[in-house]
C-alpha cells in the first residue's frame, strides 16, 4: 500500500485528488495539509491533518505527495517534496514556467523519484472518443481540428487567487488541458499564434484565449476557452476530406466527483446518449450522419498509472516532458498575443 499525502484541500484537492486516490487499489490517502480547517478529516475519517507542508514531509511513511495548491506555489512545494525523497503528482499547471518544469524533472530523475503532472483530461470520455474517431480514419485526412472549453461565469471567481494575473489566468488553467490534448494527438507544432485577453469587467487575470497551432502537415488546430459563453460551441469539431465530427458537452466526471468521497458506481464515466457526438461522412455518393457512442472516461486510470510507476511496473501515465512542451506552447501563446505575430517554435533543448 502506497501512503499518500495531499497538500491543499480546495477545489482541486477536494473534488479531484482525494476521491480519485481513495478509489484506486494500492493507494491510501493518509494525510492532508489544511492550514485553517479540518474539512478533509470530516470527509475522510482517520486521516491526519497537518498545518504545514514541512510537518507532512517529516512523515517518512508517506511516499507520494500530491500538490493541489494555487498555481504559483506548485514549483516550490514540489521541489520541497522531491528534496524530502517523496515522489510527486502536481496539479496542472505543473509550474508556471517551462524552465521550472525542467528543474523538477531533472531533480526527480536524479533522485530516482517520480514527478507526474496531473493532466487528467486525457481520460475524458470526449477526448477518448476523439482518439477513437481519428484511429478509425472515418474522416479521411484531417484539415481542421477545433477544441473549445466554454463557460458562463460572468462574475469573479470565488477563489480570489484565480483573479491574480501572477497565477496565469485561464491560459495556464484550462489552456494546460486543451493544449496537452492537442499535443497528445498531433505532436509538436511548427508555430503558435494566439490572442489572450481579459473580457470581463474589472482588473484581473486573463479569462479568454484563442490559440492556433500551425503544423507542417497542412492542417489547422484552433484551441479556445472563455468565461462569457452562455451558448457554448461544440466541445470538439473536426473536418476531414470525407466528412465532419461534432461533439457537444463536457465529460461528467468533474460534476460527479464533487458529490462523493470515492467512486463506487459501476457505470462511472459513461455519458448520456443525448450528448454523444455526430459523425457526418460520405457513403455511396451521399452524405449520411450517425451518432457515435462516447467512450467511457475514467480519471482513476491516471492514479492507477501513478501507482504502477511507483512500483516499477510501468512508465508514468503522463511524462514530465509533456508538461514542459505544454508550458512552452503557453509561453509562446503569451508572446504571440503580446507581439501580435505568430511565434516559430524552437524545440531545441527539449528535456529527456
Amino acid at each position: 500500500m502506497i501512503r499518500v499525502g495531499l497538500v491543499g484541500f480546495g477545489m482541486a484537492g477536494r473534488v479531484f485528488h482525494a476521491p480519485l486516490i481513495s478509489s484506486v487499489d494500492g493507494l491510501e490517502l493518509v494525510a492532508v495539509v489544511e492550514r485553517n480547517s479540518d474539512e478533509a478529516a470530516a470527509r475522510y475519517p482517520g486521516i491526519t491533518t497537518y498545518r504545514t507542508v514541512e510537518e507532512m514531509l517529516a512523515d517518512s511513511s508517506i511516499k507520494l505527495i500530491v500538490v493541489a495548491t494555487p498555481n504559483s506555489t506548485h514549483f516550490a512545494t514540489a521541489m520541497k517534496a522531491l528534496e524530502s525523497a517523496k515522489s510527486v503528482v502536481v496539479e496542472k499547471p505543473a509550474a508556471l514556467a517551462a524552465g521550472e518544469i525542467a528543474q523538477l524533472s531533472e531533480l526527480a530523475g536524479g533522485l530516482g523519484l517520480q514527478f507526474v503532472p496531473f493532466h487528467n483530461r486525457r481520460w475524458d470520455n470526449d477526448f477518448r472518443t476523439i482518439r477513437k474517431v481519428l484511429d478509425e480514419k472515418s474522416l479521411g485526412y484531417l484539415v481542421h481540428f477545433e477544441s473549445n472549453f466554454d463557460r458562463w461565469r460572468p462574475g469573479l471567481s470565488t477563489r480570489a487567487w484565480k483573479e491574480d494575473p501572477e497565477e496565469g489566468g485561464i491560459l495556464f488553467d484550462l489552456g494546460t488541458h486543451i493544449v496537452d490534448q492537442a499535443l497528445a494527438l498531433f505532436g509538436e507544432p511548427a508555430a503558435v499564434g494566439a490572442e489572450v485577453r481579459r473580457e470581463r469587467d474589472g482588473e484581473g487575470a486573463n479569462d479568454s484565449f484563442t490559440i492556433r497551432l500551425h503544423y507542417y502537415l497542412g492542417f489547422s488546430v484552433a484551441l479556445s476557452a472563455n468565461c462569457l459563453s452562455s451558448l457554448p460551441r461544440p466541445r470538439f469539431y473536426m473536418r476531414g476530406s470525407k466528412g465532419n465530427f461534432w461533439k457537444w458537452g463536457l465529460d461528467p466526471q468533474e460534476e460527479e466527483l464533487g458529490k462523493i468521497t470515492s467512486i463506487s458506481a459501476a457505470n462511472w464515466g459513461q455519458e448520456a446518449a443525448a450528448n454523444w457526438g455526430s459523425l457526418s461522412v460520405e457513403a455511396d455518393g451521399a452524405m449520411g450522419t450517425r451518432t457515435v457512442a462516447s467512450a467511457t472516461g475514467d480519471y482513476r486510470l491516471f492514479y492507477a498509472g501513478v501507482r504502477d510507476a511507483l512500483l516499477g511496473k510501468s512508465a508514468a501515465p503522463v511524462a514530465a516532458v509533456d508538461a514542459w512542451r505544454v508550458a512552452r506552447v503557453l509561453e509562446w501563446a503569451k508572446e504571440s498575443s503580446d507581439s501580435r505575430r505568430d511565434i516559430e517554435c524552437n524545440w531545441m533543448g527539449t528535456p529527456a
